[in-house]
């Protein structure tokens, strides 16, 4: 049996799915307080990602399982878990945070006021 040829629709799904995960993430971005994060920094479960990069984005890569992308950006450091000493340092401040659930995860990043 041949292999069915490809449509135009079938190139477009991915395009329509990133649309779809961006949208929702942008929805979804918000400030908030460090505090308010603490029991998913207790689980590990906050990551941290550079004022470098756009969050939004980021979060539809992680939607999207785009590990060669996101091993690059871990291997530069843009995005990482929170150090103790960040966690700290936010903890004293009460630190407000752009962040945005991709789960399980909560991206934050830190932006320059």
């Amino acid at each position: 049996m041949a292999d069915t040829p490809q449509t135009p629709a079938d190139d477009a799904l991915p395009e329509d799915r990133q649309t779809l995960l961006r949208r929702e993430y942008h929805g979804q971005t918000a400030r908030i307080q460090w505090h308010e994060l603490q029991t998913y920094y207790a689980r590990g479960a906050v990551v941290r990602v550079s004022s470098e990069l756009d969050l939004v984005e980021v979060a539809v890569q992680l939607g999207l399982d785009n590990t060669e992308q996101f091993q690059q950006w871990i291997t530069s450091g843009a995005v990482a878990a929170v150090k103790e000493s960040e966690a700290l340092a936010w903890y004293e401040t009460n630190q407000e945070l752009w962040a945005v659930v991709a789960a399980p995860w909560v991206l934050v990043q830190q932006r320059e006021q």
